[in-house]
């Protein structure tokens, strides 16, 4: 999930800025070369607010381990990104913190987060999916070790396939608008596809993955839009989607208006055959007490378009460091041992990936542990862990993450809709949205 207010990082400084100089604080950069009697002070570990018991549960076994103190302070997603810049830019004692990968330019950029490349414990990356190592990335730098990671997957209701004589899910998004016109022709469902287009922190998920599926990009490596392009862009997917709604009528026009979260209690009832849906949810599809379809979600690789493959878009956060932690070596060191415990090995082994993954269903960035026996346990209670395993395998990072993304992603978002519901062609909404891209790339 990404999540960037529309507030404006420019708009945000400006006003945060001139709130604290009337409280009599400064903007500037924290002030290094404190000294080692900082050696002294606890560690400052920032979070948001998930998994919370699970979080000082490992923290207590950090400090009883390794002698070293944690203040540790979380804050509710839906206002940690501000937060933290509040807590930055005022100087707030903070060390080490979760990181959402759609955060990085700005916050690398701000001088908020610096690289850790000179830690080679936390940079040891032979074990991590290739896409949390780009999108810990940023201008050649590697910023973070792993928190955790997800990709969007395409989830199909086994029941009503079987029901519909379908004998297997579709590999394309051809088959997809096949199927479901046969399951709606036999009256098992009127909007046999789920895809939530609502503008929220999601949107962007559910777009990349049918564009990277469909063999496109919104952006080239140079970071130049190329969404407007009629083969290599965005166009194949946004018309995929169009058609559905439109032509097909296998997609609700609601989809517009339809979040993440409803999606997910839709695809619940049992009511519809195919949804884009996050990874993480399929514990909850396959949970009697919470799901009408258990026992029946089931995972395929993400259909492919006539130029594409089954790839999908992955998103990862991960613990960065500060320039406070760094400006004291003892400090620094203290910090990637926090660093180390919770996104690397806890006395040999993947604990907190685990104990993550045990206790809420977080996924991980962590490839050897689609081997773990417990991991593998786990997951064949409701999936099927090698396919989970290779879809994660084709997951990319996501292609318009730039300190620009949270306001060109509204006009983005709103362009789509527009297409969706008719009102402007295809073409019309690409131009429109790659044309921001390019004013605002400009003006950064």
């Amino acid at each position: 999930m990404t999540s960037i207010a529309p507030l404006s990082r420019r708009s945000f400084l400006k006003t945060t800025a001139s709130g604290l100089a009337t409280a009599g604080l400064s903007a500037a950069p924290f002030v290094t070369g404190a000294g080692r009697a900082l050696a002294t002070e606890p560690i400052n570990f920032a979070t948001w607010s998930a998994a919370v018991d699970t979080v000082k549960s490992h923290l207590a076994a950090f400090e009883a381990k390794t002698g070293i103190k944690v203040n540790y302070s979380n804050s509710p997603w839906a206002q940690y990104r501000e937060t933290m810049i509040t807590k930055f830019i005022g100087k707030a004692p903070v060390d080490t913190l979760w990181v959402s990968d759609s955060w990085l330019p700005e916050w690398a950029d701000a001088g908020w987060i610096l690289p850790v490349d000179q830690y080679k414990s936390l940079t040891d990356n032979s074990d991590v999916d290739q896409f949390c190592v780009d999108s810990m990335t940023y201008k050649g730098k590697q910023y973070g070790n792993t928190y955790y990671s997800d990709y969007m997957a395409f989830i199909y209701n086994a029941d009503m396939l079987a029901k519909a004589g379908i004998k297997a899910p579709p590999e394309s998004w051809a088959e997809v608008v096949d199927q479901s016109k046969i399951i709606k022709d036999k009256g098992l469902a009127q909007w046999p596809v789920l895809i939530s287009m609502a503008q929220e922190s999601w949107l962007i998920e559910f777009m990349t993955a049918m564009v990277f599926s469909n063999g496109g990009r919104f952006t080239d490596d140079k970071g130049n839009a190329v969404m407007q392009d009629p083969a290599n862009g965005a166009a194949p997917a946004l018309r995929w989607l169009v058609d559905a709604v439109q032509k097909h009528k296998i997609l609700s026009p609601s989809c517009v208006e339809t979040g993440e979260l409803a999606v997910l209690k839709a695809f619940s009832s049992g009511e519809h055959a195919f949804g884009l849906i996050p990874k993480y949810r399929l514990r909850t599809l396959n949970d009697p007490a919470q799901s009408k379809l258990a026992g029946n979600a089931k995972i395929a690789l993400m259909p492919k378009g006539d130029k594409g493959s089954h790839a999908t878009v992955g998103w990862m956060r991960f613990y960065g460091m500060t320039p406070r932690a760094q400006a004291d070596a003892q400090r620094a060191a203290d910090s990637v041992k926090l660093m180390e415990w919770f996104g690397g090995k806890a006395d040999g082994e993947y604990k907190f990936q685990k104990m993550l993954f045990k206790d809420v269903g977080s996924g991980f960035g962590v490839k050897s542990l689609f081997n773990d026996p417990e991991i593998r346990a786990a997951y064949a209670a409701y999936g099927d862990v090698d396919l989970i395993g290779k879809q994660q395998s084709l997951a990319r990072k996501k292609d318009v993450v730039a300190p620009w993304f949270g306001e060109w992603n509204d006009v983005n978002g709103t362009a789509w809709q527009q297409a969706i519901m008719g009102k402007v062609t295809v073409e019309q909404a690409l131009n429109s949205s790659a044309a921001k891209w390019t004013e605002l790339k400009k003006q950064s």
